[in-house]
């Protein structure tokens, strides 16, 4: 009797666990997801990358850790979920710079709006006629290779007077660094300027300069790299939070910048399908290449796991004029109103995961869908718009396949 109870006690148990087996779903496929760190990462370097994970997921910021007083985020990861692209609910708004040059309200509100306040605070509101931009938050994976890119790398793809004779120009935004930038060896100066490659306008030379603006733009966090609060327009009087500067620690703060230099790079997927790769040579046939530069590879690199490594992030960093229907008026660094760096692609058939299920794409998440930021394309692209849209459907759908891929 107790030898029959105990093999049916086992089969239940058996059936038990084949149960919940078939219950829990398989895990995603490493291609599958956009965060993860690089291969090759010390022991050492995995534990810095896990407290940058940390401090970019999971630390969400109150009132009384020094949130605000105005904001528009009160975390990392709520704009940038899985590393991924920002939806129109966490888009930014960026505004008063209409020519190159100095953004003229700098001190007073500008370059950010902070739509939102902690208790007793009241949200800023846009300047009447001031010129604005909406920018969705990019995709974070893989920003370490293209940081440890030479500028001397960069230039070799600029053509400002498009001597090539192929309507395609590219020219670098030279921006003012912070003063806590250190320029290593592969900076090139110009007047005091460096080039800017991070950002919808490259306006960020590197990825500290891009965080730090970050934590104080968008949670109103100070660090000992920008002590200050953002100032708010036409509201000098309102007084500041109740906690002391800086309010972020300058060790989470490189951690974080850890985190976001090696985050992993994208993986394409099905890139032997027979329409995968003739969507590719289609995309090159239209001259999509000249300006989203397919492949890299990285010079020696302080972090041993970002050297000699060949990728594929299909940007070139560089500014084009994209035409009048992408012109918001507003502009950074150099870059005239028009001009936009050319965003890597590399991610985008998985944009759609941290986006709500549906794609937004453009610098401000216009385009819902691939085929309808192809036919935003205008100015230095319009040439590749117009063979794209000369192909036959069925081209049409293997070139956006591609593109899905990766």
């Amino acid at each position: 009797m107790l030898k029959s109870r105990l093999i049916l006690t086992a089969a239940v148990l058996c059936c038990f666990i084949v149960a919940c087996d078939e219950l829990i779903p398989p895990a995603p496929e490493e291609n599958e997801l956009l965060d993860g760190p690089v291969e090759g990462l010390s022991n050492e370097e995995n534990l810095q990358f896990l407290l940058g994970d940390i401090a970019f997921n999971d630390e969400v910021f109150t009132p009384e850790t020094g949130l605000g007083p105005f904001f528009v985020a009160a975390s990392c990861g709520s704009c940038h979920i899985g590393d991924g692209k920002g939806h129109p609910f966490t888009t930014l708004t960026r505004f008063g710079q209409a020519a190159p040059g100095m953004n003229p309200f700098s001190n007073n509100g500008g370059p950010q709006l902070q739509n939102r306040a902690i208790p007793g605070h009241v949200p800023e509101e846009l300047p009447a006629g001031v010129v604005f931009s909406r920018i969705t938050p990019p995709a974070n994976t893989g920003l370490g290779f293209l940081e440890a890119l030479t500028d001397a790398q960069l230039l070799s793809n600029a053509d400002p007077n498009d001597l090539d004779g192929d309507g395609i120009s590219g020219v670098p935004n030279y921006v003012t660094a912070p003063d806590y930038f250190v320029p290593q060896p592969h900076h090139q100066e110009l007047n005091g300027q460096y080039i800017g490659r991070f950002g919808k306008k490259a306006a960020a030379v590197n990825l500290l300069h891009q965080t730090v603006n970050a934590y104080k733009q968008d949670m109103g966090i100070t660090s000992e790299f920008d002590s200050e609060e953002p100032s708010i327009y036409n509201k000098p009087n309102q007084a500041p939070d109740n906690v002391e500067d800086p309010e972020v620690a300058s060790s989470t703060v490189r951690n974080l910048v850890f985190y976001l230099r090696t985050l992993k790079a994208p993986i394409q997927r099905n890139e032997t399908d027979e329409d995968i790769i003739r969507g590719k040579q289609l995309f090159t046939q239209a001259q999509c290449s000249s300006c989203h530069t397919p492949q890299w590879t990285t010079p020696v690199s302080d972090v041993a796991a970002l050297s000699n490594k060949t990728f594929f992030p299909y940007t070139d960093l560089l500014l084009h004029d994209m035409g009048s229907g992408l012109d918001d008026g507003y502009t950074e660094g150099s870059a005239l109103t028009s001009e936009w760096r050319t965003p890597p692609l590399w991610g985008l058939g998985l944009s759609e995961n941290s986006q709500g299920g549906q794609i937004f794409l453009m610098h401000d998440g216009r385009a819902t869908s691939i085929r309808q930021a192809i036919a935003m394309h205008g100015g230095e692209a319009e040439n590749s718009r117009n063979q794209f849209t000369n192909l036959s459907a069925e081209d049409q759908e293997k070139l956006i396949a591609f593109l899905r891929s990766l």
